[in-house]
């Protein structure tokens, strides 16, 4: 290339950028070929998340951004003449509506096809469907109830047959990846509609298990060190597949609250997870064996979690919505059984309110409630929530879990090892990392770590109640027990069962003849 030639190509290159249609146009040109995320990544070289997002309101630049540029002209083009016969047969239905329309029908009664998440609104607030003012909220989003009221356009793809959890008559809210919520009369105005329900999901992780032992000739340690090396954005693609056809979008970039944010770059943001790390004070006199049990998928498990789905919004109060979740700041209660059962905030030696996630606030309501009544309810100052499911990763969390219970069936440790790494990395990755810059929810991470804690230390409650001496409980997966615990836990290594990974003894044989020898008792 000439200098000439070069300046040319610079001068091109600083050109205007190429225009790109609305973010609500662009995944309406791509599912209208019937085109996944996936295979437009593919060709466009970046990630399905990052269409996602492009699809959402952030725009590409660069290069890439003339290759998405052109497809979405091109799709453009290809569309119009179905929009175009579409539009002619949708004038001549309304136009036999319209003269069917003085017709009476019969009244088919009362129909009860109203949601369990639907309450109505003590004033009228902004429809997040058309901004006209609603009587009535879904999943803690104000809404019209009914099509006929709302103004909003109708999406251009087909609704889904069966939402996640749902009716079907529900018309529910979602935010779309990245999207930055706009406001209108106070109230936040958020991306809505269905996606396109599609096939099964494809078996993505037995296909990138063969293609790897293909590529390192039947090595089973070369094989299963590149699967754990790609493991995140592995699971960043299954998680992509796994969410076509769900009710929610993911938002993947959502702004975050100040305590949300590392105060410096090796630091940690204000939220306590409540990470038990717990010893019984005092055993029995006598010589006793203790049996440490493992949990198995401690993270694994904990995915099905109350997520927000939407940005985190701020409020005060003591009230706690179980529509939504997030975090909270609380003034714990005191706790009074530490002598049988750990704390359920965990270890923590400074007194006064602290921020907790949702899952914590619910097992302390919980444990303040009168089923338990162990101890009294949180003092609730303020929280930052967010409308709440507890399905977002349920597809994602259901996939993982039985290619794991079909790898140890099989003995196939290759896999075995691939999709613990998946969700393990997954977990870990999900905040401020360097390692995923697909997905920022830092408030996620929180939640899912703090639900494997809880439901670490419900077991403890269980051992407890069923007789069991509770000896240690640490981390999401350690519970040492003293007792007949395996009428108590199933054994094996399912996620809803527990395996052993140690047995010890402490404490001396009581014997009358040596009493008062003043022998310590043994520790761990």
């Amino acid at each position: 290339m000439t200098g000439f030639e070069a300046i040319d190509a610079l001068l091109n290159a600083s050109g205007p950028e190429a225009e790109l249609p609305p973010a609500e146009e662009r995944r309406a040109l791509r599912e209208g070929l019937q085109l996944s995320r996936p295979q437009l990544a593919q060709v466009l070289g970046v990630s399905p998340s990052t269409v996602g997002g492009w699809e959402s309101g952030r725009d590409p630049s660069g290069e890439v951004r003339e290759k998405y540029a052109y497809f979405l002209q091109r799709a453009g083009e290809m569309l119009r003449p179905a929009d175009e016969a579409a539009g002619t047969k949708a004038a001549a239905a309304d136009a036999d509506e319209t003269d069917c329309a003085a017709e009476p029908t019969a009244d088919p009664g009362p129909v009860d096809t109203e949601p369990d998440d639907v309450e109505a609104l003590p004033s009228a607030l902004p429809c997040v469907l058309c901004g006209g003012p609603a009587a009535h909220q879904v999943a803690g989003f104000p809404q019209h109830l009914d099509p006929v009221e709302c103004a909003a356009p109708a999406a251009s793809a087909p609704a889904a047959t069966e939402p996640e959890t749902s009716p079907p008559s529900a018309r529910t809210p979602r935010r779309e990846t990245g999207q930055k919520p706009q406001r209108q009369g106070g109230q936040p105005v958020v991306a809505v509609g269905r996606r396109v329900q599609t096939a099964d999901t494809p078996d993505l992780i037995g296909d990138a298990v063969r293609a790897a032992l293909e590529r390192h000739g039947g090595d089973v340690e070369a094989a299963t060190a590149a699967l754990i090396k790609r493991a995140i954005p592995d699971a960043m693609i299954l998680l992509d597949e796994t969410r076509k056809g769900a009710r929610y979008d993911i938002i993947a970039h959502p702004g975050m609250p100040d305590i949300l944010r590392k105060k410096t770059a090796k630091g940690t943001d204000e939220i306590w997870e409540a990470r038990p790390k717990w010893t019984r004070p005092e055993l029995p006199p006598g010589r006793h064996e203790i049996t440490a049990l493992d949990v198995n998928g401690a993270y694994l498990s904990a995915l099905k979690t109350h997520l927000p789905i939407g940005q985190l919004e701020h409020s005060t109060g003591f009230d706690h919505d179980r529509r939504r979740a997030g975090v909270h700041l609380i003034t714990p209660p005191a706790w009074d059984h530490e002598d049988v059962l750990p704390n359920p905030i965990g270890n923590r030696d400074e007194p006064g309110p602290l921020w907790v996630t949702e899952p914590t606030l619910r097992l302390l309501l919980r444990l303040s409630g009168p089923k338990y009544g162990l101890c009294d309810p949180p003092e609730i100052h303020e929280s930052y929530t967010s409308g709440a499911t507890e399905n977002l990763l349920e597809k994602f969390r259901i996939t993982l879990k039985d290619a794991r219970d079909r790898a140890i069936v099989q003995e196939d440790d290759v896999t075995l090892e691939y999709v613990k790494a998946m969700y393990s990395k997954f977990v870990s990755t999900m905040g401020e990392s360097n390692y995923n810059r697909e997905l920022y929810r830092p408030d996620w991470m929180h939640l899912i770590r703090s639900q494997a804690f809880a439901n670490l230390w419900m077991k403890a409650l269980r051992a407890h109640e069923e007789g069991l001496i509770v000896v240690s409980a640490m981390g999401t997966d350690e519970l040492h027990v003293l007792g007949e615990w395996k009428s108590v836990f199933p054994q094996g290594r399912g996620v809803s069962e527990v395996k052993v990974k140690d047995v010890y003894a402490v404490g001396t044989d009581v014997d009358p003849a040596a009493a008062g020898s003043g022998d310590a008792a043994e520790g761990k």
